[in-house]
């Protein structure tokens, strides 16, 4: 790991700055958690907070318009690691709670959708179980979704529509909420779901057929951020890591797929964007991704300690 690029990182917005202090450096918490204080009053924590409606939602909307909506205004906060504290934050979720409408013990944003989809109830997990919003209506949330994993040990928002094979989009998702909320909570309810989870995307090598071994989708060995709610190669091994799951052989591949896309200069390009209106760039032009750097990096160093 080049000292250099460390720096670099370092130099950037407080969002980077605090989790490369963490991951990459171990710095004492004392000194992390005062970088992380910073996301709220500047950067781009600061101008995400600033784009908040006066009655506590992002962009008119609980779930679209998308980038801009509080569903994923959220999701980009909580990954840029805003304080749980900030109340802000908290109001957004808040919106979500109260005005979704509720079927079976999951929201739904949509009166066509008179059911809780998985890879939306996912994102809402993980937001409301960050930033520690006190309402029993998260727990149910989760319990709706470790009652829905699929035999296959992942998730699909289409089984209503009997999907019989899950989605490596809505099991990311749904991943990624449960942890929130085993970390929020202290449960262990869900402990046997992420595992299983874990072993899907494994077992497909985190991104081929079980059965063929061909690539799923080409798109998924580049690396994107914000990921919104797609699912990449170095979303699903960052999410094992912040799991702290063993590393598994099985992930070898994906691992080589982070490392090929190094550039000479050590550091990773900040990938393609996902089409839709957002409110500003976070690394205008063609230029290295801090973010994808700092992600992998962590990535790397998680595999090679073992």
């Amino acid at each position: 790991m080049s000292d250099a690029v460390v720096q670099w990182l370092i130099e950037g917005d407080p969002s980077v700055r605090w989790q490369a202090e963490r991951d990459l450096l171990a710095r004492s918490p004392r000194t992390w958690r005062s970088t992380r204080a910073a996301v709220a009053n500047e950067g781009w924590g600061r101008r995400f907070l600033d784009q908040q409606d006066p009655g506590g939602t992002w962009g008119g909307g609980l779930y679209t318009p998308k980038w801009t909506s509080t569903t994923y205004t959220l999701t980009l906060l909580r990954r840029l690691g805003m304080p749980p504290s900030n109340q802000k934050a908290i109001a957004g979720c808040r919106r979500l709670l109260d005005d979704a409408l509720w079927f079976d013990g999951g929201v739904s944003f949509w009166a066509s959708h008179e059911y809780a989809e998985r890879c939306v109830n996912g994102m809402v997990l993980a937001v409301a179980s960050h930033f520690n919003v006190a309402d029993r209506r998260i727990d149910s949330i989760a319990e709706v979704l470790v009652g829905a994993v699929m035999p296959d040990g992942g998730w699909n928002c289409q089984d209503v529509r009997g999907a019989t094979h899950s989605s490596f989009h809505t099991t990311i998702s749904v991943l990624e909420g449960l942890l929130e909320w085993k970390r929020s909570t202290g449960s262990s309810e869900a402990d046997t779901v992420i595992a299983g989870g874990h072993e899907f995307l494994l077992k497909h090598w985190m991104y081929r057929s079980h059965r063929t071994g061909e690539v799923i989708r080409d798109v998924w060995t580049t690396f994107h951020f914000p990921p919104r709610w797609h699912y990449d190669v170095l979303r699903g091994l960052d999410h094992l890591r912040d799991a702290e799951a063993m590393p598994d052989p099985r992930a070898s591949d994906g691992i080589g797929l982070v490392r090929g896309a190094r550039r000479p200069d050590g550091r990773w390009g900040k990938g393609s964007q996902y089409s839709g209106v957002t409110y500003f760039p976070l690394e205008p032009g063609r230029v290295a991704g801090r973010w994808n750097t700092l992600r992998a990096l962590r990535v790397l160093r998680w595999w090679e300690k073992t």
